[in-house]
């Protein structure tokens, strides 16, 4: 049985998202929060279920913690809930925004 393929939007998710979490990582620079909270208004627009957005989010945060040291990791996955709460927080305000109009 051949793998189904994702839709094009999920592969950009995945691709955005990684590139914008691994420039969050070392430095927790705001420029970097402000890619994540563009990537939630981003998925909002497309469609993408907070589902979707968690299995992202958990695939990368794997791929990271596994190629780091015992040592990094707290602090990685400490770094992974600011940033995926960044993501959610557009999320949220869209979601708000919609449900008082």
């Amino acid at each position: 049985m051949a793998p189904v393929a994702e839709p094009p939007e999920v592969e950009a998710l995945r691709r955005d998202y990684r590139i914008a979490f691994l420039r969050y990582l070392p430095r927790r620079k705001e420029a970097a929060l402000a890619l994540a909270y563009d990537i939630g208004r981003s998925a909002v627009a497309d469609g993408t279920s907070l589902l979707v957005l968690a299995q992202v989010h958990h695939e990368i945060l794997r791929e990271v913690v596994t190629d780091s040291s015992p040592d990094e990791a707290d602090h990685l996955i400490e770094r992974a809930g600011e940033f995926f709460a960044e993501v959610l927080a557009s999320v949220e305000m869209i979601q708000r925004s919609l449900r008082g109009a």
